[in-house]
């Protein structure tokens, strides 16, 4: 790792790490976590939180974070929704509601209108565009890699529809964004779908976050870490983000963000090497 990336990350300000789940922190095919717990260990010992910012739901995030025990806030579907643990967050944002035991900070349009949407944009451009609204429990099983019971979470939406463009091999994504924005509304790509949703995204929720953690802590420094189109928002605003490298690439992307790393490994390997590498060797410039 560049030695003038990590030398900003010394001082005083107090780090967080915003990080994406599916090809990021967990693993494209098994959706594994085991190759970043030594860093998610460092984490826990240091007092850095990490907020998992994802376009899976509440419900399956929720469930992912206790299993990982995170105990930090987390965006649901592509910053649709920010919520925050009761157990570990007592006064939360102005504005949040408690919500099955979780306080709710909306900033997403309902799932009805952008089911409303998605058939809307499929009647003007006569394409077979299949959302998660369209799709029995075993379909989405089937296309995601998930269990029944995982992706009956995953069905559980409240600002995001996930969909897939069925029957054209080549087509105009071009032709596919205008349509939502003639709407208000936006595309964006993911890992497998894509997704449909307001003008929210991952950066404007990872901005929201971070405000309310600088109430707490005045100076703060953040670390974002993704591997699609969608986590691009949020890591042009972080102080060091990583793009997590993948079988894409995206070469425009340094251009975009003039200060982005990639990892020299894929998946939950790559974002251990990178949070152990930064935080590592800030703990070692400490002590000397």
């Amino acid at each position: 790792m560049e030695k003038s990336a990590t030398a900003r990350t010394s001082g005083t300000p107090f780090h967080m790490i915003f990080s994406d789940l599916d090809g990021t922190l967990l693993d494209t095919h098994t959706y594994g976590w085991e190759e970043a717990l030594p860093a998610l260990n460092l984490c826990e010992r240091r007092g850095v939180p990490v907020i998992l910012v994802s376009s899976k739901t509440r419900a399956e995030m929720d469930q992912l974070r206790r299993r990982m025990s995170i105990f930090a806030p987390f965006i649901s579907e592509n910053g649709g929704g920010i919520f925050f643990p009761r157990e570990s967050v007592k006064t939360p944002p102005s504005g949040a509601s408690m919500d099955q035991g979780l306080w709710k900070w909306s900033l997403g349009l309902s799932y009805s209108l952008l089911i409303k949407g998605l058939q809307e944009i499929r009647e003007d451009l006569g394409w077979n565009l299949r959302g998660f609204s369209n799709m029995s429990i075993e379909e989405i099983s089937r296309l995601t890699g998930l269990d029944r019971d995982t992706s009956r979470l995953a069905a559980m939406r409240e600002y995001d529809e996930p969909f897939i463009v069925l029957g054209k091999q080549v087509f105009d994504e071009n032709a596919l964004f205008e349509a939502a924005a003639k709407r208000g509304l936006l595309i964006t790509a993911g890992g497998r779908f894509y997704h449909l949703q307001g003008k929210n995204d991952k950066g404007q929720a990872m901005e929201k976050v971070t405000a309310w953690y600088r109430q707490d802590h005045g100076q703060v420094f953040t670390i974002a870490l993704g591997d699609s189109p969608n986590d691009f928002p949020m890591l042009e605003r972080a102080d060091l983000p990583f793009l997590i490298r993948s079988q894409n690439e995206f070469p425009e992307l340094k251009d975009r963000i003039p200060r982005l790393m990639v990892s020299s490994e894929m998946g939950p390997k790559g974002w251990n090497s990178v949070v152990l590498d930064v935080l590592g060797e800030e703990e070692e410039d400490s002590d000397v």
